[in-house]
C-alpha cells in the first residue's frame, strides 16, 4: 500500500514539475504531460462535482 501511495504521490509531483516547465517552454514530450496532468485534473474535478451533486442527471422533471 505504501508503495502504492507513493507512486501516486510521486506521479502527482512530476506532473506538477511538467505544467511549470512547460508553462516556461520546455519540450514537446513536457507539453504533452502538462496536457495529460490538466486533463486529469478537470476530469477529477468534475467527477467530484458530480458526486457533491448525488449524480442527479434526470433534470428534476417531475414527470
Amino acid at each position: 500500500m505504501t508503495v502504492l501511495v507513493l507512486g501516486v504521490l510521486v506521479l502527482a509531483v512530476g506532473g506538477c514539475v511538467c505544467v511549470v516547465w512547460a508553462d516556461r517552454g520546455g519540450p514537446r514530450w513536457v507539453r504533452a504531460v502538462a496536457a495529460a496532468t490538466l486533463s486529469a485534473g478537470d476530469l477529477l474535478r468534475d467527477l467530484r462535482r458530480n458526486r457533491r451533486r448525488g449524480g442527479n442527471r434526470s433534470g428534476g422533471g417531475g414527470d
